[in-house]
């Protein structure tokens, strides 16, 4: 008896059919409109994360930088205006930079401390018209010392103790003049505890120290030293910034300032570094901030200015990865505008 042919059946149709069956978890639903995307996003930036750094020089006039187009050295009183400007967007800090005289500058830094010098007196403004915005200022030799360098130079020989009393020094001064958080990137071993110490003894134990705590010896920081004419005169910073291939050092260097005394410890660069951002995070108990410095900075521009790349995109995706890297805090010259940009 002739038996009736069966219908041949396609074994991808019917894997299609039972993957469609079976597919309970589609992770797309949660990518299908805005509204939806923002509900379940997991990093939100907010203009309260940033610090804004800022440049400042004598005079009255505010000098374009044609290192990081965008970017001013600006007078006290421009300094004040767009600081309050940053402000009235919802940035709640700044830090501030000199760019210093060479006619003031010596081996020991000594205009560092100057209580009548450009940065308390910077400071000083900013307070006087924003008593509710939080000052961060440098702490560090190199924009005052002859030689370039974050310490003294002797015989070719970065001298860590001599210079860690300079440093001392120049936290007082900036304390006394008003700042809300003195913020040590020299580098020199010691330096925390030695500052807070100074401070301490001096009577301005409520100011914070926001320490460079893993800061490396980067080729990033190129335009940054343009903008203030403080590279070094003869050599480099590789016996006190760390080298870039170590993560277990920025670990080691974390502890360390946790234990001198830090109240916020840093990482500096940022794009390149998000490991160690992660890592640092891991085993700290202080807020973690991280530095987009020049040099990212710039290389956004720059491809952004030749049309390679949508400024605004890439700015909010950079800083969005550094924040869900584990930084609590980050420091970018794109502050104002992301705020601008939220509000």
């Amino acid at each position: 008896m002739h038996k009736p042919q069966q219908a041949s059946i396609n074994p991808i149709h019917i894997a299609f059919f039972d993957l469609n069956r079976g597919m309970h978890q589609r992770p797309r639903r949660n990518r299908k409109s805005a509204g939806v995307r923002n509900l379940v996003r997991e990093i939100n930036l907010s203009a309260s994360d940033f610090i804004y750094p800022l440049f400042v020089q004598e005079g009255d006039a505010d000098e374009s930088i044609d290192s990081m187009p965008g970017c001013k050295r600006w007078s006290i009183s421009g300094l004040v205006k767009e600081a309050g400007e940053a402000y009235a967007l919802g940035v709640p800090a700044v830090v501030i930079f000199p760019a210093v005289d060479e006619a003031l500058k010596n081996k020991t830094a000594d205009e560092c401390w100057n209580d009548d010098g450009l940065i308390p007196r910077a400071i000083k403004a900013l307070k006087a018209a924003h008593p509710g915005l939080v000052v961060v200022t440098d702490v560090a030799l190199d924009p005052y010392n002859s030689d370039g360098h974050d310490g003294v130079v002797r015989d070719g020989e970065i001298i860590n103790d001599e210079t860690l009393e300079i440093l001392t020094k120049q936290a007082i001064c900036h304390a006394k003049a008003g700042a809300d958080i003195v913020s040590p990137s020299d580098m020199m071993d010691g330096r925390v505890s030695a500052i807070r110490t100074g401070l301490d003894d001096a009577g301005y134990s409520e100011v914070s120290i926001l320490s460079y705590t893993v800061k490396y010896a980067s080729g990033y920081y190129g335009p940054f030293r343009g903008a203030l004419d403080s590279a070094p005169k003869a050599g480099d910073k590789k016996t006190y910034q760390m080298d870039y291939a170590n993560v277990n050092e920025a670990v080691r260097e974390a502890l360390l300032d946790e234990e001198e005394g830090a109240d916020m410890i840093m990482i500096k660069p940022a794009g390149a570094y998000l490991d160690v951002i992660v890592r640092v995070k891991e085993v700290t108990t202080l807020p973690v901030a991280a530095y987009q410095v020049s040099g990212e900075y710039l290389m956004i521009k720059s491809a952004a200015a030749a049309g390679w790349l949508d400024e605004k995109a890439i700015v909010l995706e950079s800083l969005t990865a550094i924040k869900r890297a584990g930084a609590d805090i980050i420091l970018s010259y794109f502050a104002k505008d992301v705020a601008s940009w939220m509000k």
